[in-house]
């Protein structure tokens, strides 16, 4: 078996072990709605760890063995194989949107599959990875000042920040392919400093992200950070490490068809279910201030007692604002990362006088 074949071979794989490592946490996140941290003592967490423990080490041999511009966009297969699993084994439907923005990805990974060419793997030198480093931390710096000047328009910073956020997760990405190239040849304390920086950009990527998510929804950022990363990745690839498409010129444009393709798919396939677990606000719904207003005043009685009057308990503090039957299944930038939101206390409570 060629080494790219066996690239494929891994990120297949990979995704399929993603995709089950988050149909698992969520399955554990819906049956334990009380825990507010990682459930150790359940056995199915740490089968969920295992899974992507799986996917990740699986994912770096694949960066080994296969070009960058392959093996970072075929991860996003993993929310293809997060459908067809969902629907087998915990019995969820997936709506037309979906399957639409599956079939566009697969059809556009497949065809970027069969126009990737065969190249000899490289590394990149001393100088090449100060200088991607820097001006990385440069870009990533900058929009997050961007996102911060822009805090008056909250969709404009989400976007902001999740575009901050996949630049920092697919930069790792070329990082970790540099590093598994030279491990090939054997450890070298030279390698530390790599390390160092993967670490980094890992670290800011998940920070960025969480914070893309505040204040803007799901569906924008989510999208824009499931299309930078393999973008960015594949970029580097064909820029810095020599990796090129068959047919020359033709090729490359046909490759460029085929990722913008694959991006619409993902984009369709990351927004169309945050859309159906989206609450729904009911029309004609009156302001409380309208309600009290045309209550009429009660007169006054003379040695009425405060018992006479009834005042409603107030909400239980574990009360939530509506249910939703099916948890949104949403995949995280490692592609099988899921993410859930962090509970939101209601701090405006009403108080009711008698």
């Amino acid at each position: 078996m060629s080494a790219l074949a066996l690239s494929v071979l891994l990120s297949l794989v990979s995704a399929v072990a993603y995709a089950g490592g988050a149909i698992v946490q969520e399955q554990v996140a819906v049956s334990s709605p009380g825990e507010q941290y990682a459930p150790l003592r359940r056995p199915a967490w740490w089968a969920a760890v295992a899974l992507n423990g799986l996917g990740g080490l699986l994912h770096v041999v694949a960066l080994a063995c296969g070009p960058l511009s392959l093996v970072q966009p075929l991860g996003a297969l993993t929310i293809v194989f997060a459908l067809p699993m969902a629907a087998l084994f915990v019995g969820r439907r997936a709506g037309a949107t979906a399957w639409r923005g599956a079939i566009m990805a697969t059809v556009g990974l497949a065809g970027l599959l069969s126009l990737v060419g065969v190249s000899d793997a490289q590394s990149l030198d001393t100088a090449q990875r100060v200088a991607v480093a820097v001006v990385t931390g440069g870009v990533v710096v900058a929009l997050m000042v961007a996102g911060r000047a822009a805090h008056r328009h909250p969709a404009v910073r989400s976007v902001l920040l999740a575009t901050a956020s996949g630049i920092a997760f697919g930069m790792s990405s070329v990082f970790t392919k540099t590093v598994a190239v030279d491990w090939t040849d054997g450890v070298s304390p030279a390698d530390m400093p790599s390390l160092a920086v993967i670490g980094v950009l890992a670290t800011a990527g998940v920070l960025l992200s969480q914070a893309s998510y505040r204040g803007g929804g799901l569906a924008a950022p989510l999208a824009t950070l499931t299309v930078v990363n393999p973008v960015v990745a594949a970029a580097v690839g064909i820029t810095m490490f020599g990796e090129t498409f068959r047919y020359a010129t033709t090729g490359t444009v046909l490759a460029l068809g085929c990722g913008v393709v694959a991006a619409g798919g993902l984009i369709l396939l990351t927004t169309e279910r945050i859309e159906r677990t989206a609450p729904v606000e009911l029309a004609g719904t009156v302001p409380p201030q309208e309600l009290l207003a045309e209550i009429p005043e009660i007169p006054e009685r003379p040695g009425a007692a405060l018992e006479d009057v009834f005042v409603p308990s107030a909400p239980p503090q574990d009360a939530v604002p509506y249910e939703q039957d099916e948890p949104p299944l949403t995949l995280g930038p490692f592609y099988g990362g899921l993410y859930v939101p962090m509970p939101v206390l209601d701090r405006h409570r009403t108080r009711v006088r008698s």
